[in-house]
Formats: structure tokens, C-alpha cells, sequence
């Protein structure tokens, strides 16, 4: 089977194009500024030079086409039609409670995402464009929701639940729901391929460390609880948001220093974070090279952070009483053995020792990298959402 994984914003469209049979990328690209001036389509094909394809695109339709079209082109193509597209997998950011898992997309829903919208007015709507593009042009191609909330409607009541009163649950749903769910399940299924036992035997926990992160604490297979919550901006400091944070200074920031709601909204999400401390930049890179260089803020915007990142992590390893394994993922987990150590060196009192001999220079890559006599395994592990919205469309298509 040959699945197209699409992944909408707003202005733009990532996709992936994957044989299953092999678990292979025939093809990833990006398209960006859909609907504005300059819009353009970067497509790559393993081997080969990448190609930008730069032709006006009012919307996603416009979009989904010229991605169809250089996938199915004599030169930079892979296919010789659309007919070898078997199925679409989409990302979709929120579910709510309605699902828990991924879903074959029916009218149903399609308006289920749509009743989520508040919940991520940002993706949500961006979401739903390209599933409807899709539609438009291969109406015949079984399409597949893959949703970042959906690994997370695991968590229990008094994990997921805030000290609100009871009403407004149950009337807006306001509760915690957790996002890189595709994300922190891939890695975990591919930690205890590594480890040698069933997912379900396991308790883990998941580091998702880039601009955006979250961390999941992951019991006998299943998401336990997670860092973000009822938005992504709760939990760690990130790289512009500020994590948690006393509620009451929203409050405080409207009365003394006149800021609008949307202001403060933009302040938080936009504005904050390790950007906000450093004030170099919300690339992680750039900051471990400024505190390098002897800037105090860079390097104390790296210390919250870490010490945001161990909070977590002895805190699950409370609630799961026994932890297997934690995995480091994203471009920070997966590339800073210098974030890697910082975290560690914290967490030597839950016996969780890692081998800097091993973990000194590595990017990007998979390995284990504990001591031997860590009683906690640690292990680097690129994530692969696309392979596995991929897998979730294979198995519930076929």
C-alpha cells in the first residue's frame, strides 16, 4: 500500500509520500504560502536534487493539485498516476474526547474536527482545508484522521481534570488534553522494539524537546498523563511560550500594564518562553551558542528550562513508581547532547545515569545511551510522525 500523509496550516501543506510495504519515503515536500503572493512547492525526492515548483496557489485545492501533479511527473515524479494512491492520512490536531484513536473520515467526522475548532481555532480550520481538498480532487482515495489528542484520552480523571468547578467541564469540555500524541506513541512503540518487551509490560517516559514540548508519562503502554494541557502552551517553558505559569498574572497584566486579552494571548504564545528570557532567539542552537559565548540570560534561559524539563520527569517517575526507560525526541532531544546531559545530571537521585561516552556528539540518531548500570535506560530516538499516521491509515484501511 502507498499512503499520502498530508499535514495542512493555514498557508501551508507538508507531505509525505510512503510505500508500506518497504516503510519507504518515496517523496517529501513542502508547500508554502498558500494563497499569497509567491507561493511555491519544495519537492524532494530521496537521491535527487530538491525542486522548487513556484506557481500560484489561491487555496489548498490548488495545493493538493500541485502536489498530485509532480508526483505523478514524467521527471520528478514517482507514480504513473493517481490510481497508486491507496489512501490519504491526515493530521489532525485536535479530537476532544470524541476520538481515541484515529478514525476512517466520514461526513460524521469531518464534523466532529469542526465542532473541536475553539478547542484549535489555529489548526483545526487548517486541517479540515486539506481533508476537503483531498475530497474535491481524488473523492474515491479512503482518507484516515490521525489526531495529536487522541494517544492522550488515556490519561485518568484526576490527571486530566483542573480544580475548576465540576460545570465547566461538563459544558465546554475545559480539561487537559495533551498533544504530540503521535509523536510520544511512535517513539514509545519503538523504544520497547528496542528494549525487547510489549508496549503494554512498560513504563516509560517520553520527551518531546523542540521550539514546541511536551513531556508523557507513559503507564504499562498507555499515556498516563502529559505536560500540555487544555492548550499547548501549558507545562515546559518552550521555545516562545511560556509553559505553566500563575494564572493570576494575566489579571495582573490587564490592570497594571494595560494589556488587551489578545495581547496578553500574544505575549504568552509568541513572545515568551526561552525567547522572552534570552532575548536571542527561540532556536535552541542559537542559544547554546550565545550561553557559549558567556551571555548570563542565554545560559539562564537554558537552566529554566532544564530545571522545567526535571520537574517533569521526577514528578511522573513518582506517579509510575517504576520507569523502564525515558527517550529524548524532536530536533532538541534528538540533536543537543548538551540538553541531554543538562537534564541527567539533575536526575542521578532516581538512579538514571547516562554514559556521556557514548552520547557525546550524537544527532540525530537512535541509540541508547545509559549506563550499564543506569536502573533507568535512556535513549535517543528520532520521532516519525508522518510513518506513523502512515501505519495507523495502512491498518485501518485495510
Amino acid at each position: 500500500m502507498k499512503v499520502l500523509v498530508v499535514n495542512c496550516g493555514s498557508s501551508s501543506l507538508k507531505y509525505q509520500f510512503i510505500d508500506m510495504e518497504k516503510e519507504e519515503v518515496l517523496v517529501k515536500g513542502l508547500v508554502e504560502r498558500i494563497g499569497m503572493d509567491g507561493s511555491q512547492c519544495k519537492h524532494e525526492v530521496p537521491g535527487k536534487e530538491k525542486e522548487i515548483i513556484k506557481t500560484p496557489m489561491k487555496d489548498h485545492s490548488v495545493a493538493i493539485q500541485v502536489v498530485i501533479d509532480a508526483l505523478t511527473d514524467d521527471k520528478i515524479g514517482v507514480i504513473k498516476s493517481m490510481d497508486e494512491i491507496n489512501a490519504i492520512g491526515h493530521r489532525v490536531v485536535h479530537g476532544g474526547e470524541k476520538f481515541a484513536e484515529s478514525v476512517i473520515i466520514t461526513d460524521e467526522v469531518i464534523q466532529a474536527i469542526e465542532d473541536c475548532n475553539e478547542l484549535a481555532p489555529l489548526h483545526n480550520p487548517a486541517n479540515l482545508m486539506g481533508i476537503r481538498a483531498c475530497q474535491q480532487i481524488m473523492p474515491n482515495v479512503p482518507m484516515v484522521a490521525v489526531f495529536d489528542t487522541a494517544f492522550h484520552q488515556t490519561m485518568p480523571a484526576e490527571n486530566y481534570l483542573y480544580a475548576l468547578p465540576y460545570e465547566l467541564y461538563e459544558k465546554y469540555a475545559i480539561r487537559k488534553y495533551g498533544f504530540h500524541g503521535t509523536s510520544h506513541k511512535y517513539v514509545a512503540q519503538r523504544a520497547a522494539e528496542l528494549i525487547g518487551k510489549p508496549l503494554e509490560e512498560l513504563n516509560l517516559i517520553t520527551c518531546h524537546l523542540g521550539n514546541g514540548a511536551s513531556i508523557c508519562a507513559i503507564k504499562n503502554g498507555k499515556s498516563f498523563d502529559t505536560s500540555m494541557g487544555f492548550t499547548p502552551l501549558d507545562g515546559l517553558v518552550m521555545g516562545t511560550r511560556t509553559g505553566s505559569l500563575d494564572p493570576s498574572i494575566s489579571t495582573f497584566l490587564h490592570n497594571n500594564a494595560d494589556m488587551s486579552i489578545d495581547e496578553i494571548d500574544t505575549l504568552y504564545n509568541k513572545k515568551s518562553g526561552v525567547l522572552g528570557i534570552s532575548g536571542v532567539s527561540s532556536d535552541f542552537r542559537d542559544i547554546e551558542k550565545a550561553a557559549e559565548e558567556g551571555n548570563e540570560r542565554a545560559k539562564l534561559a537554558l537552566d529554566v528550562f532544564t530545571n522545567r524539563v526535571q520537574f517533569y520527569i521526577g514528578g511522573y517517575t513518582a506517579l509510575l513508581e517504576k520507569v523502564d526507560a525515558i527517550i529524548f525526541t524532536a530536533g532538541l532531544g534528538e540533536n543537543s547532547p548538551e540538553a541531554r546531559n543538562a537534564i541527567c545530571e539533575g536526575l542521578q537521585c532516581l538512579a538514571v545515569e547516562l554514559d556521556e561516552t557514548l552520547d557525546t556528539g550524537l544527532r540525530g540518531k537512535e541509540a541508547l545511551v545509559s549506563k550499564a548500570q543506569s536502573d533507568v535506560k535512556i535513549f535517543v530516538i528520532p520521532t516519525n510522525e508522518e510513518l506513523m499516521i502512515a501505519k495507523d491509515t495502512e491498518e485501518l484501511v485495510k
